[in-house]
């Protein structure tokens, strides 16, 4: 890299020390000594003096030599070797003082200044005494235009010249066309490697072939095979779609430009456009390098979504310049673009196509293997204990993504400190997941005695529920601990293994196990309350999935009404269209029977169990937390094991 040179305030320090030390040079006073006015009257009146110079503000002088035996006298007395003659013609300046210094030199004894003041007898009095008297004009030209004009001139360019370093530094009108993008020079110490990226190994083979194409281009160009320009990696959030990036940039060992998509985005016309533009070319002056754009829907939307809206010309000129640039270069100069998305499905088309983003790679959230793993690579800086188990930690923690694990990871050291252990047990790994998932406890939420007593019934009517219903998830903790921002108590129950697909049956169960908490309550008060509103809207949510997206209607079979899936890795459903008002209809009376059917079961299953529901609430009301083997001891083991969530109240 160019070595540049940088200017510093020492440079404009040394310019003014010079220009005050040629001014001193050039425009100092010759070294007399200076007289009151009333002692330049006393020698005039007492014909001491030779001759004067005077000038607007001040008079040069110098007396008469004292008379020297045996010498012949000048005109009034003086002698003639040391006779005063000012210059007869016009001169510079600088000979007019040179001649006086070198005047006064030889007699240094008889010169003296005088300031002068207001006397109008002044000239009189000295043609009386024949005094040698002239008049001079000072001339001050250059110190003036130094003074008036170069000093000021370089004090505003001094300013201006730190105010510009300054503001190109930050966000100003001077770099709105310039990049924002971050390189990271990968340092070996601090690099990357394909080892910290866990739980998303299909992911990782995928992009392996860029790393050994950029360490090895001539094993792929001599076959004719060209890099792909663009890799565009989507999943949902904290997955480490930056951190593969990043990792590719460190397993290659090339520069990594890291931008996010909206800081092209500019309320000034052309700006994104430009910053795409000095982006690519400084990322070919670096090459072989990679270019890596985070969130890169805020500006590769679909074109076509503002076509009848006015749409964003802005972002519409960079995603055009962005297209021309991933078109203009060659692959062979090793740049490579990578793009991180959770919105594939808003990007444009163009973007996509071949010769533009040419690979896309999912990183999804991993698997029980794979959070096996990511809790091996986020637990390799910490102190646990032997009762640490990461199998049972990642069977706890299913749909965690990587990021989530890490914060799981973070909160278990967290918590062991406060509480100065030496070590990280598996208890505070549990405490961490139950804070993740259903937040923090709030011990000091005071509840009155009737409400507290209300929570423990809904939340054993889950857990007795959940426990007995065949193919739902074992209960693993239940607590009557507030926690989060509306949660009284919650059941947590989790699967086994990873399931992906869910029959008709465990759809009911796990409705049913969301109606216990409800049912429980009506079988022990005669009433219900609104903590059942969270389990409500899950239990209509699943029931219209059922009917509307997974075929699974009696009255309409193996009918969907998806009509498009949007923020799939957002967590946003699926668009369902309106059918006809009798269809509508049909389908509502549908959710409603099933519904009150899992009701009544699981009404039923209470009532069965009545003994086990108030031995359960009353150790609830005692312990405040029960967890598996408790729930074992009191309704026993349950035999069939399935994929559910959380259930919070």
């Amino acid at each position: 890299m160019e070595k540049q040179h940088k200017f510093s305030i020492g440079y404009y320090l040394f310019l003014f020390a010079l220009i005050f030390s040629l001014e001193s040079v050039f425009f100092s006073e010759p070294a007399v000594k200076e007289i009151s006015y009333s002692q330049f009257r006393d020698l005039l009146q007492e014909n001491k003096l030779q001759s004067v110079i005077i000038q607007q503000e001040r008079i040069f002088g110098m007396e008469k030599a004292p008379p020297i035996p045996g010498a012949t006298a000048g005109k009034n007395g003086a002698s003639p070797h040391t006779h005063f003659s000012p210059p007869l013609k016009r001169t510079p300046w600088y000979v007019d003082f040179r001649h006086l210094t070198q005047e006064y030199q030889q007699e240094p004894n008889r010169q003296f200044i005088v300031i002068r003041l207001h006397d109008p007898q002044l000239l009189a009095d000295l043609q009386s005494h024949g005094v040698d008297y002239r008049g001079k004009i000072e001339s001050h030209w250059l110190s003036h235009f130094i003074s008036d004009w170069i000093l000021p001139m370089a004090f505003f360019f001094v300013v201006w010249n730190f105010l510009i370093r300054r503001m190109s530094k930050g966000n100003n009108f001077l770099n709105l066309g310039k990049s924002k993008a971050k390189i990271y020079e990968m340092d070996p110490s601090r690099k990357v490697a394909f080892e910290d990226v866990a739980g998303v190994d299909e992911a990782v083979e995928e992009v392996r072939e860029v790393v050994d194409f950029l360490k090895t281009p001539d094993r792929y160009s001599r076959l004719g095979a060209k890099l792909p320009k663009g890799i565009l990696l989507i999943g949902p959030p904290g997955t480490g779609k930056t951190l593969l990036a990043r990792a590719v940039a460190g397993e290659s060992g090339v520069p990594f430009f890291n931008m996010s998509g909206s800081d092209f985005v500019e309320m000034f016309v052309g700006m994104g456009a430009s910053r795409v533009r000095d982006l690519f070319q400084e990322a070919k002056t670096k090459a072989p390098c990679i270019i890596f754009i985070d969130e890169l829907d805020a500006v590769g939307k679909n074109r076509a979504q503002g076509a009848y809206m006015g749409g964003n010309d802005e972002r519409e000129n960079t995603l055009n310049q962005l297209l021309t640039e991933m078109d203009g270069f060659d692959s062979k100069i090793g740049i490579i673009i990578m793009g991180a998305t959770n919105r594939p499905e808003v990007l444009d088309p163009a973007l996509l196509r071949p010769g533009r983003f040419d690979r896309q790679i999912l990183v999804d959230r991993p698997d029980l293997t794979g959070r096996i793993a990511i809790f091996k690579v986020h637990t390799r800086q910490l102190t646990l204990r032997s009762d640490v188990d990461l199998k049972l930690l990642a069977a706890a923690t299913p749909g965690f993504a990587g990021a989530e694990i890490a914060n799981v990871c973070n909160e278990a050291a967290l918590l062991a400190s406060r509480e100065n252990q030496n070590e990280i047990s598996h208890r505070n790994f549990q405490d961490a997941i139950e804070r993740v998932v259903a937040g923090i406890e709030k011990k000091n939420r005071l509840i009155n005695p009737h409400e507290r007593e209300v929570v423990a019934y809904h939340e054993s009517g889950h857990a007795i529920v959940g426990h007995l219903t065949p193919g739902a998830d074992p209960v693993q903790k239940v607590s009557i601990v507030p926690r989060g921002v509306g949660a009284l108590g919650y059941t947590m129950q989790t699967p086994l293994e990873d399931r992906f697909l869910m029959t008709r049956a465990e759809l009911l169960g796990k409705i049913k196990g969301l109606l216990g908490g409800r049912a429980a309550e009506a079988l022990t008060f005669g009433e219900v309350s609104t903590g059942a509103s969270n389990d409500l809207e899950k239990v209509s949510a699943i029931v219209r999935n059922m009917l509307m997206v997974y075929g699974m209607s009696q009255y309409a079979p193996n009918l969907s009404l998806v009509e498009k899936h949007q923020g799939a890795f957002l967590g946003q459903g699926p668009t369902i269209r309106r059918g006809s008002e009798q269809f509508e209809e049909t389908m509502d009376r549908e959710m409603q029977s099933i519904i009150n059917t899992c009701y009544e079961d699981a009404m039923q299953i209470l009532k069965d169990k009545r003994d086990k529901l108030e031995e359960m609430a009353r150790l609830l009301l005692e312990k405040e937390k029960i967890d598996d083997r408790d729930i074992r001891t009191i309704l026993g083991p349950k035999t069939v094991d399935s994929d559910t969530s959380p259930v919070a109240s």
